[in-house]
């Protein structure tokens, strides 16, 4: 028997499961998940004018950085005023779903791969974004690895508006719609790591980017 099959074994004793009382459990199970209802939530506006604002503010509050622009088509020109204003290097390591953004014409270098360690500057969009605590919602894949959002010292997320979600049981909401079975890892990142380990004072970039921009693309 494995480590594993002897872990699991003793939770089912402890849950008194046995091959006789599994499948009445699974369905009381099933029941709860099916029938799940929603905690106390702040009031807000769903309207997404409202929506896009609210994750604008609530982000900047997590320490972000935010730019809005109107098209998809605008993101590469965005990004390369950013990294100038930073002077930061405009080369990038990119999900390689973003391949289709025309870089090079922002005069931007972006490779579409996973990070490696000496990647100081990573571009990855998210599955979807919570206005009620500026939070991105990113899952993984081969073309959305989370080295990409993990890894840097700066990371740079485009945020389609029309993803920008009330709550956070949205998110989930949207995830179970739209990726059935859930991914190797979904991460929520509101702002820069941070720490408050040490004397209780904050400190950016302990576990991660230190610095997150925010290019939201309002259609």
């Amino acid at each position: 028997m494995s480590s594993r099959d002897e872990i699991l074994g003793r939770v089912r004793a402890g849950l008194h499961r046995s091959a006789t009382n599994a499948a009445a459990g699974r369905e009381v199970m099933l029941d709860a998940l099916s029938n799940r209802s929603h905690g106390p939530k702040p009031a807000i506006n769903a309207d997404p004018k409202a929506l896009l604002e609210r994750f604008r503010l609530k982000s900047e509050v997590q320490s972000s950085t935010v730019d809005i622009v109107a098209r998809d088509a605008d993101v590469p020109a965005a990004i390369a005023r950013y990294l100038a204003s930073m002077n930061l290097p405009k080369s990038a390591v990119a999900w390689p779903s973003l391949g289709a953004l025309d870089w090079a014409a922002a005069g931007l270098a972006v490779e579409g791969r996973g990070a490696r360690d000496a990647d100081l500057v990573r571009i990855t969009g998210c599955f979807c974004a919570v206005a009620e605590t500026g939070t991105l919602m990113v899952s993984s894949s081969p073309d959305t690895p989370a080295t990409v959002s993990l890894l840097p010292e700066t990371h740079i997320a485009i945020v389609q508006a029309s993803r920008i979600v009330p709550y956070m049981e949205d998110a989930w909401d949207l995830a179970r719609e739209e990726l059935g079975t859930l991914p190797r890892a979904v991460n929520f990142i509101s702002g820069p790591s941070r720490t408050g380990d040490i004397e209780q004072t904050i400190v950016l970039g302990a576990h991660g980017p230190y610095r997150v921009h925010l290019v939201i693309v309002e259609s």
